[in-house]
């Protein structure tokens, strides 16, 4: 099965794995899961990180995709037909760009998303498969 995760999800992945829920960790650990980062996922750590909402410690925000393939996780490159039809996704009460696109991309890609976020359920109605 293919998952996306979100960003906190690779992060805790990387440096804080008994962050992740029992299901989320169980998914990850499965080798026949393909387990998907986005590349807005590398996006949103550096520049987080250039303005100093991200800590991080040992590693640099451009190590990032490395670190994801020596996890053996897939790189999800953000397609020019989900840029731009990104607009469909409607805000229902989420406004961060990086976690909507990040939405959008499950959705569209027709992955479950692995994320803590609880304002993503908002969007199951638009058809985002959920799990932690």
């Amino acid at each position: 099965m293919n998952y996306l995760i979100d960003t906190h999800t690779f992060i805790w992945a990387v440096f804080d794995p008994d962050r992740l829920g029992t299901k989320a960790k169980t998914i990850l650990q499965d080798p026949d899961h393909i387990i998907h980062v986005s590349a807005v996922s590398f996006w949103e750590i550096s520049l987080k990180y250039a303005i100093g909402k991200l800590e991080l410690f040992n590693i640099l925000p451009d190590q990032f995709p490395e670190v994801a393939r020596r996890m053996e996780f897939e790189i999800l490159n953000l397609i020019p037909q989900e840029a731009a039809t990104f607009y469909k996704l409607s805000k229902v009460g989420h406004q961060d760009p990086f976690d909507r696109m990040i939405i959008w991309q499950a959705i569209q890609q027709k992955m479950q998303l692995i994320s803590k976020d609880k304002r993503f359920r908002l969007y199951k109605d638009k058809g985002l498969k959920l799990v932690w």
